[in-house]
């Protein structure tokens, strides 16, 4: 088997090429993909420190260096923008262990049947399209006939406007991610319990434990590098609340609560009177340099903690 190793390696590079071409062919397509899509477009990066205009060329337009960075950080929302999009960030990571717990309850399941049923149950959710379930969350807590008021009002708590409430935001923006999102967040964490060894499950119920015991002592364990690398993947996005939720779910009473990084560059970039394409990517790039940051951050001290990371 080695010497056949070898053979093919002392085998001219565009032979072994062709020999897997089919191969070759599938890879281009991604390939060809991720570089249009993602390489070819950080020429125009160059904007955020230019002041461009539609009218002229990139490379014609004056150099300013970091005008917009600068303008953006002196901004007086710019400690309004940073703290919503952090807290939204790190209560939605914070709530990680949502998906954990669902992973583990389906994991001891016993019926087969109703394992199926609760997994199809929780999965759904994510594939609601992000304009419809900003349309069932504005009708669920619609001041005159959404739900969550018809319920609240048979406890004796009055009807309120809640989507009005700055406080209130947060909970209902992340609570309603963790609706849609868990089930489908659940999988890898349940596809990581079946690899699971059972011969520490056998060697946990000679011991006499129980079952909390082996969910503590053998599985959260063995899910503890997966948990890891998915907390750092996570951190390193914090800055990232995606901006179609949030910019839907925003009104004029809730804006001090739910304008966050990506919403603003939104509106600097395309809706606003003049769009500004120099600001809106000079804080994008920003943001993917502090998300850049986090993620180098957390990785290290992850790894240096637990031993698991990206690399």
């Amino acid at each position: 088997m080695t010497g056949k190793v070898l053979t093919e390696k002392r085998k001219p590079l565009f032979r072994r090429v062709w020999q897997n071409r089919a191969l070759y062919l599938m890879l281009m397509i991604p390939l060809t993909v991720l570089i249009l899509f993602r390489y070819v477009p950080m020429y125009g990066i160059q904007i955020a420190f230019k002041d461009y205009m539609p009218s002229d060329r990139i490379s014609e337009s004056p150099w300013v260096g970091l005008r917009f960075i600068s303008r953006f950080i002196s901004n007086y929302k710019f400690l309004t923008i940073m703290k919503n999009t952090l807290v939204l960030g790190a209560y939605g990571i914070a709530t990680f262990p949502c998906a954990l717990l669902l992973a583990l309850s389906v994991h001891y399941l016993t019926s087969s049947v109703f394992r199926k049923l609760v997994q199809t149950i929780s999965y759904l959710p994510h594939f609601i399209t992000t304009v419809v379930m900003c349309s069932i969350i504005l009708q669920m807590f619609d001041a005159r006939t959404g739900l969550f008021n018809a319920i609240m009002q048979l406890f004796g708590v009055p009807a309120r406007n809640y989507m009005g409430i700055e406080s209130a935001f947060k909970h209902i923006y992340v609570w309603t991610n963790v609706w849609q999102g868990v089930g489908y967040s659940s999988i890898i964490y349940i596809a990581s319990l079946r690899g699971v060894s059972s011969e520490l499950h056998e060697a946990a119920l000679i011991d006499g434990a129980t079952l909390v015991q082996r969910i503590r002592h053998v599985d959260i364990p063995s899910l503890l590098p997966t948990v890891c690398v998915l907390l750092i993947m996570s951190c390193g996005s914090l800055l990232s609340v995606g901006y179609e939720k949030v910019y839907l779910l925003q009104n004029s009473m809730n804006l001090n609560a739910s304008e966050v990084i990506n919403t603003y560059v939104y509106k600097q970039g395309l809706t606003s009177t003049l769009p500004q394409y120099s600001s809106a990517t000079a804080i994008g790039l920003f943001v993917a340099i502090v998300n850049l940051i986090l993620l180098a951050t957390v990785n290290g001290v992850t790894g240096r903690l637990s031993g698991s990371s990206l690399w």
